[in-house]
């Protein structure tokens, strides 16, 4: 009998951290495939849907343009799908806040062959805060659809692009932000980028 309620007792534990865990990785759609509904742009260039794709494209002022979240998020993972079909210099910000076209916070950068895809860059203040090791660069597939993952946890940042970590970074500057995630048109023209997909998992903090 005893066996048998140690059993039992087990398995509901195990059951209820399931349970638990599941609830916590619940993931959360930005992107409806259909609008832009619950994002803001800022700047003049272009954002639209196109078969279901959120399209990003230089306009004519060939100026930096921002999609941004209505709401702000402090600890999760985000992952998104991205094809760069032009220039591709682009970016996932986090922990943002803008005002016009001006954007800080921290850059998960999305950018040409060779350009540090996956490194994490600070919007007018520190600059560049680590870039991926030059044999990574190779995991951009260019033209393709690529997947990357950003998983912001307290201080600790850390990216994957197409399965291959990138970068951990540990600051305590962004572990004591939050704000608004926003998909960046960088400045000079010439750029697109579509995203098919742009999911969030809450974290517990």
């Amino acid at each position: 009998m005893k066996k048998s309620m140690l059993r039992f007792m087990l398995g509901a534990c195990i059951l209820l951290a399931a349970s638990q865990s599941f609830a916590q990785k619940k993931a959360i759609s930005l992107f409806n495939g259909k609008n832009l509904d619950g994002w803001k742009i800022y700047g003049t260039e272009k954002w639209y849907v196109d078969n279901g794709e959120l399209v990003c494209e230089s306009g004519p002022d060939k100026e930096y343009g921002y999609l941004a979240t209505d709401k702000s998020f402090k600890d999760f993972e985000l992952t998104v799908v991205f094809k760069q079909e032009a220039n591709g210099n682009s970016g996932v910000f986090f922990h943002s806040s803008i005002e016009g076209t001006k954007i800080t916070g921290w850059q998960a950068e999305v950018a040409p062959p060779d350009q540090h895809t996956g490194g994490i860059y600070e919007s007018y203040g520190r600059g560049w805060l680590i870039k991926p090791e030059k044999e990574k660069e190779q995991y951009l597939k260019m033209g393709e659809w690529n997947t990357m993952k950003v998983r912001v946890k307290g201080d600790q940042v850390t990216t994957w692009l197409n399965g291959h970590e990138m970068i951990t970074l540990n600051d305590a500057k962004i572990g004591a932000a939050d704000g608004q995630i926003a998909l960046q048109i960088h400045s000079g023209g010439g750029i697109k980028v579509r995203w098919k997909s742009v999911k969030l998992v809450p974290l517990k903090s």
